[in-house]
């Protein structure tokens, strides 16, 4: 043992002068005083450089014994009457609570005796079921400067639901009844005077009762799947049935999931005459389509490919056709949530139906033609994202094709026993029309209580058979805003800009047929706000001011509306238990 350890001793010592000696031969070669001739250019390394070693010189007589270190500590007993107070936690102010409540009712009255009423209830019935149900009401007596004929309004509706929740699914059950009232009060001026409405019974009403449900699926093939049925009619004998469904799923093919959607649309109608003769008119056609969709994901990039099919059957008609149409859209983030440009083309077979025409424009005559429009495709692209946190923004143009667009358009002077043929009604016509728009939209969300909205929207038009395109605006422009001043106070505001349309005057001759001639309406502005108090968390009061402006512009030709009106009134939030 002794030996192995004498011989490791050795080797060591071997090892550390054989570098010494290695050492001072390469110090005096680096030191050498000769002429050296270079014969290329000179790069350093790292070899070049070398380092002066000097080890310091210790007397371990002197620093290898540690002194010793003696402390002395001059303590004594001391009485104290400190007590240590026991930790207690800081207080942090909390925001209160807000109650929510399931239930309110709110009643508001106004000018030209508006009554404005809503109650909405909601009730739980156990962890998994609850039913609701939606009462509301509108009307006003108007009395418009320079109409000649009652022109007030009512429309009162009731809805209905029950929802039950399971764990692989939820289903709700719906329907509801709406009774609307009007009057044909745009009689032609200064054609008729007022004894011509005198004789006149210019008031009409449309009812429309409706049942559905849908239900959604939790890890299944089918996602939801939805129905319904509505009937919808008037006082003049017309009716209208529509029967709607649809099922949307998921199929996977090759690991790729495809998003299909199966829809059926049903519809039928009839009207008792035709504008100008006592021939029934009767309407229907039956749609069944498939529209599958593949996205498509990769960093940035999301694409949507998809397209439409539609087998349409006129069932008046017995005439059948088949559509196809693009369904694509796909967007890609050039910068995060800054900038995003996004674009696509889509198309569909939009059914048109009497239902939908009276809602938008309440002084249609009863006796429509009633046709699906094609929309051939609707190309669109543009730019949205973010510039701050709390703004976004959206800039984009649109060029649609679509064959046999429904227009509105002021119905013919007749003068006959019907109170809807003195101009004071609009019938439907149906064109080929290209429509170009570009679009600019900007939310603000400056903290949680304000917000601010702006979009506007220009648009120009090219029709194949009309001279125009009847009563579709050049610009569209919207603005609103809510501000939750305090606890209490709360404040909002919405702005409505509606550019120039086009329609046509009947005119009489009595050298000449008589002829109908192309009129401009006027752009109109329509500026509303509302001011209100919570008194408490169950009750409060507000101010609602509409039209400030005080324009009575027309909407649709020989149809004023109300000047500046004003509304008060209050809310109640309960719940039952």
């Amino acid at each position: 043992m002794f030996n192995n350890k004498k011989q490791i001793i050795l080797l060591f010592l071997s090892l550390i002068t054989t570098v010494m000696l290695f050492s001072q031969e390469r110090d005096q070669d680096t030191i050498n005083t000769d002429v050296i001739d270079v014969i290329k250019p000179y790069t350093p390394t790292v070899s070049d450089a070398f380092k002066v070693k000097e080890i310091p010189t210790l007397d371990d007589a002197e620093t290898g014994t540690k002194k010793e270190v003696k402390y002395n500590i001059f303590s004594f007993p001391v009485a104290s009457t400190f007590t240590p107070a026991k930790g207690k936690a800081a207080v942090v102010d909390k925001a209160k609570k807000v109650k929510l409540y399931d239930n309110y009712a709110s009643l508001g009255v106004g000018t030209y005796t508006t009554i404005v009423g809503e109650v909405f209830l909601n009730h739980t019935i156990g962890r998994d079921q609850s039913v609701s149900a939606h009462v509301a009401h509108q009307s006003s007596q108007v009395d418009i400067d320079g109409v000649l004929t009652d022109n007030g309004y009512s429309d009162s509706k009731l809805n209905l639901s029950y929802t039950n929740r399971n764990r692989d699914f939820t289903w709700t059950a719906l329907g509801g009844f709406q009774y609307q009232t009007y009057n044909w009060y745009g009689l032609q001026q200064p054609l008729f005077d007022q004894t011509t409405a005198d004789g006149l019974d210019v008031g009409h009403s449309f009812y429309t009762a409706h049942v559905g449900g849908d239900i959604k699926f939790e890890d299944a093939i089918i996602n939801d799947a939805s129905v319904l049925f509505r009937r919808f009619g008037d006082d003049y004998s017309s009716g209208e049935n529509r029967f709607k469904a649809d099922v949307n799923g998921t199929i996977t093919i090759q690991d790729l999931d495809i998003n299909t959607g199966v829809f059926v649309d049903y519809l039928s109608g009839s009207f008792d005459r035709d504008y100008y003769s006592p021939t029934e008119l009767n309407y229907g056609n039956f749609q069944v389509g498939i529209n599958p969709k593949l996205q498509l994901k990769q960093d940035d990039l999301t694409v949507d490919l998809g397209l439409k099919a539609v087998y349409f059957n006129n069932t008046e008609a017995s005439d059948s056709k088949f559509f196809i149409y693009p369904d694509i859209a796909a967007s890609y983030k050039l910068v995060d949530e800054i900038l995003i440009v996004f674009g696509g083309v889509k198309g569909g077979l939009i059914q048109n139906n009497y239902h939908d025409f009276a809602q938008e424009n309440p002084f249609v005559s009863p006796n429509l033609y009633i046709v699906p429009t094609d929309q051939q495709y609707n190309a669109f692209g543009g730019l949205r994202g973010k510039l701050s946190s709390n703004t976004s923004y959206s800039v984009s143009g649109r060029y649609q094709a679509e064959r046999s667009k429904a227009l509105y358009i002021n119905n013919d002077v007749l003068e006959t026993e019907q109170p809807y043929t003195y101009g004071n009604s609009f019938g439907v016509v149906y064109d080929n029309v290209n429509t170009f728009s570009v679009a600019g939209e900007v939310n603000v969300d400056v903290n949680r209580n304000f917000t601010l909205g702006l979009k506007a929207e220009y648009f120009t038009y090219d029709v194949n058979n009309e001279e125009e395109a009847w009563n579709l605006p050049d610009i569209e422009a919207s603005l609103f805003l809510d501000y939750q001043i305090n606890e209490h106070w709360f404040a909002g505001a919405n702005l409505f800009y509606v550019g120039e349309r086009k329609d046509l005057l009947f005119v009489p001759s009595l050298l000449a047929p008589p002829t109908n001639q192309v009129v401009t309406l006027d752009s109109y502005f329509d500026a509303n706000a509302h001011v209100g108090y919570h008194i408490t968390d169950r009750w409060s009061a507000f101010v609602k001011a509409n039209n400030i402006a005080s324009q009575n512009y027309n909407k649709w030709q020989n149809t004023p509306v109300q000047g500046i009106q004003f509304l008060a009134g209050a809310t109640y939030k309960f719940d039952f238990n």
